[in-house]
């Protein structure tokens, strides 16, 4: 467990988080129409860097900690951090979480969202939906003195009632103008426990759920981690700013823009 204290940010830091995390938020929307069968994974990654670059932005997953590609892309049974490949192509049926992260102006902008690919089996199609309210249902949990175990009880408690599971290893975290910082934010939990919420506070919820079992193992890229039992997973992720009031998600594409 990291031991860093709680950066509050100001107002003009949270503006600059806002607009990264919108510009997030837009690639994700151009990313969208090109997640097909037939498309390589790298092919995505591709016209990701140049969407980024060609907006004055820069991708953090690029070279952070020696990873080798601009965004990561999860097929089916990778939890997270699936490194995009020129022979992984997209099959109808399979489910792909993308994670952006682009900088701007030195801040970071950080989302994800599961894609369908084609057409998915019922039950693809029913974790994606659960991933997606699991979010919305942590989201709703911040608030001024609500604490870090509020979020991931409301995460557990839903997920887990679908006859899902969630994944414990990885979890939401602190971000600023540094990519991964306090707190963390664990997407399963018991409420009235941990961290207390500060207005000022900016940090992610990314539930990743799991069809089976929650264990995760790593593969030897160092990287990829997949479901221990190579079911399905999947995963959606916001970047939030708690409010005197309430909470802001700061990854949403500009107002009046899909």
């Amino acid at each position: 467990m990291r031991t860093e204290t709680i950066v509050i940010l100001s107002k003009r830091e949270i503006e600059k988080m806002r607009q990264a995390g919108q510009l997030a938020a837009k690639l994700l929307d151009y990313l969208e129409p090109l997640v097909k069968p037939g498309v390589s994974t790298l092919y995505l990654n591709d016209e990701a860097e140049r969407w980024t670059q060609a907006h004055g932005a820069k991708s953090a997953p690029l070279g952070y900690k020696g990873f080798p590609k601009s965004i990561c892309t999860s097929v089916n049974e990778v939890v997270c951090h699936g490194i995009p490949n020129a022979k992984q192509i997209l099959r109808d049926g399979d489910i792909i979480n993308i994670d952006v992260t682009p900088i701007v102006d030195g801040y970071h902008g950080d989302t994800s969202k599961t894609f369908l690919v084609g057409t998915p089996s019922p039950k693809a199609k029913k974790l994606v939906e659960v991933t997606r309210e699991c979010l919305y249902r942590g989201i709703a949990e911040v608030k001024p003195d609500a604490r870090v175990g509020d979020i991931g009880a409301a995460i557990q408690e839903y997920a887990e009632s679908q006859g899902f599971s969630v994944v414990r290893d990885f979890v939401g975290h602190g971000v600023s103008n540094i990519f991964h910082t306090v707190p963390e934010i664990p997407h399963f939990g018991t409420r009235g426990k941990g961290k207390r919420l500060r207005p000022g506070m900016v940090f992610t919820i990314e539930p990743m759920i799991n069809e089976g079992t929650w264990e995760v193992e790593v593969l030897s890229d160092g990287w990829t981690a997949v479901t221990r039992d190579r079911k399905l997973t999947a995963q959606f992720e916001h970047t939030l700013a708690v409010t005197e009031d309430g909470v802001e998600i700061l990854t949403l594409p500009p107002k009046g823009e899909s």
